[in-house]
Parts: structure tokens; C-alpha cells; sequence
């Protein structure tokens, strides 16, 4: 019998990383195309696991990858009920940022494995990360080296932020954006033979 084929719905140059750390290596990568608005009241924990479901029933719907298992993942800064935005400009992050200055706030990281016979499987991760208090020139200098491009809450906790963060409890790998564990725990249960 033949190891199953693996698609990756992410774009994300990390989450490939990560899935090198445990030994899967994608046979594909086709990043999904999604709407990712948050519906009205949604809360957190709910957006993301639903991110991580509609990205990988994307790529199960991609022509000529029926017969593969697409795994997708979502990660969610939230302070308190509130989904922060990726940041996409510097005012966004600079908002964020100052939001999540001195205090603690939750990263929930989902992930999402649709299998060829129409399974879904899906894990959450929820982690609690607190930054320091940051100065106006701790934010400055973070804000100039533009690492908060793209990134959900404003930071990359693999970059310069970490210097920043106090206090972490939780997930490290589902800060950068897929949680190790419960991913390995996913493709194990679907049949992938990883160490």
C-alpha cells in the first residue's frame, strides 16, 4: 500500500518549517483561497477552527487532489473576545501592539485535515502569551523592522518580538502558526508514519 499524499493549504514558508520538524513533507503546497471575514459575534475559538476547516475543504476541492489528505491551519491573536486583525500596515500594528502592551492575551492556533473519504479531523491549541510593557522605543524600533507585515496581532513571535514576550504558557510552535503536537497527533491517526 502506497504512503498517503499530503497537500498543504497554506502559503506560509513557516508552517512548511514546522511540518519538517515532525517529518511530513507535503507532496503539494496549494494555498487556499478563502473569505476570511469574521462572521458577526464570532468569537474566537470559533473563527479559527472554522478558518482551518473552510482552507482545507478548499484544498480538497482542488482538481486532481481527490485522492489526497489537505491539512490547513489557522492562527488567531485575541484579546479577550476581540479577533485582532493580520496587520497589513504599520498603523495596524502599531494599534495591536499597543493593545497587547503589558498584558496577556491568547493565541489559538487550529488545524484541519480533510481526508479522501470526506473525514474531517481538526485540533485547537490555545496558548497565553504576555508581552513586557513596551516603551515608545521598543515599539519604534519593532515597528520599523517591518516583521509585522502580514502577521496576525502585529507580531512574528519567531523574530525580534520574542525578546519582547515575558511570559508564554502554551504552544510555541502554534504562535508561529501550526501547532506541532496536535498536528503530529492528526496525521498519525489518519496513517502517516512519522517518528
Amino acid at each position: 500500500m502506497s504512503a498517503p499524499r499530503l497537500i498543504l493549504a497554506s502559503a506560509s514558508p513557516r508552517r512548511r518549517d514546522l511540518l519538517s520538524r515532525i517529518g511530513a513533507i507535503p507532496d503539494a503546497v496549494l494555498p487556499a483561497d478563502i473569505d476570511e471575514t469574521p462572521a458577526p459575534g464570532e468569537l474566537p475559538r470559533d473563527y479559527a477552527i472554522r478558518m482551518a476547516r473552510e482552507k482545507a475543504l478548499a484544498g480538497r476541492n482542488t482538481d486532481g487532489e481527490e485522492g489526497a489528505h489537505v491539512l490547513a491551519g489557522d492562527t488567531v491573536v485575541a484579546a479577550g473576545r476581540r479577533i485582532l486583525p493580520k496587520a497589513e500596515d504599520e498603523a495596524t500594528a502599531r494599534h495591536c501592539l499597543t493593545l497587547l502592551s503589558g498584558r496577556r492575551h491568547k493565541v489559538l492556533s487550529a488545524v484541519a485535515l480533510a481526508s479522501p473519504d470526506g473525514t474531517m479531523r481538526e485540533r485547537l491549541s490555545i496558548t497565553s502569551v504576555r508581552f513586557k510593557r513596551l516603551s515608545d522605543a521598543e515599539l519604534a524600533a519593532y515597528l520599523a523592522g517591518g516583521e509585522w507585515h502580514g502577521k496576525a496581532g502585529g507580531y512574528a513571535i519567531q523574530g525580534s518580538a520574542e525578546g519582547l514576550i515575558a511570559w508564554i504558557e502554551g504552544s510555541h510552535s502554534g504562535v508561529v502558526g501550526l501547532p506541532l503536537f496536535e498536528t503530529r497527533a492528526l496525521l498519525k491517526s489518519a496513517g502517516f508514519a512519522l517518528g
